[in-house]
């Protein structure tokens, strides 16, 4: 892969069409908590590409782009297309229940877009740019440690105050429970095996789908309803 001077993909659409959802849904909606979490890092991840901060900026713009892509297809009313994936089931299905709050929501966004559309994404790419996931682990990084945003975002807009966030209250055991590093190293293994099973479609497709279900059982779970 050569570096470009500038990127050939449409980082900049994938944003609108995220800012024509927050645009659309309801604040309180779960989806909206997650998209509007994802959207900031979204357009800084296209800022940094469009200042240069990416040694490659084809791969980093296609791997972003493939990224998002695959959320939007699964929560995006105009595209979205027959049964979502089942990690994103979860949040679709309890997006408006009164008992499960905005951190709950983001949480559940994150892991199915890390825990299942990461890895899926950097295949994407890899096929796209014919290249081997070697040659975007840098890219991969890069996009991750702009993704360890997230985790600051959420921790600035959607925790309690120390006030109100006691030690024994399960919103703190739950944000705890989970691990954005972990799901980016377990993301980065899963796209290393899928790419290595291509060849073998019937055993591709049942990791894929073995990947989808359990990370849509994590979602579930980190959409229990809670007291108030």
């Amino acid at each position: 892969m050569t570096q470009l001077e500038e990127c050939t993909t449409p980082v900049d659409a994938v944003v609108s069409r995220m800012r024509a959802l927050d645009a659309a849904l309801p604040a309180r909606d779960g989806v909206a908590v997650f998209n509007r979490v994802y959207l900031a890092v979204t357009e800084a991840v296209d800022h940094r590409i469009d200042t240069g901060a990416f040694t490659d900026t084809r791969a980093a713009a296609t791997l972003g782009v493939r990224f998002a892509e695959r959320y939007l297809a699964a929560v995006d009313p105009v595209t979205a297309d027959g049964r979502p994936p089942a990690c994103w089931r979860p949040l679709l299905q309890f997006r408006r229940h009164p008992g499960v709050r905005p951190l709950q929501f983001a949480l559940s966004g994150i892991n199915a877009h890390i825990g299942h559309d990461l890895a899926l994404a950097v295949v994407d790419t890899c096929r796209t740019l014919d290249c081997e996931p070697a040659e975007l682990e840098d890219e991969f990084d890069r996009v991750g440690d702009v993704l360890v945003t997230l985790e600051e975002r959420i921790r600035e807009d959607l925790m309690p105050g120390p006030d109100l966030l006691q030690i024994a209250d399960p919103l703190t055991h739950l944000f705890g429970a989970w691990s954005l590093e972990r799901a980016r190293d377990a993301s980065w293994s899963a796209a290393r095996a899928l790419w290595a099973l291509r060849r073998l479609p019937d055993l591709a497709a049942e990791f894929t789908e073995r990947l989808d279900a359990a990370v849509g059982f994590a979602g579930r779970m980190l959409l229990t309803p809670l007291p108030g």
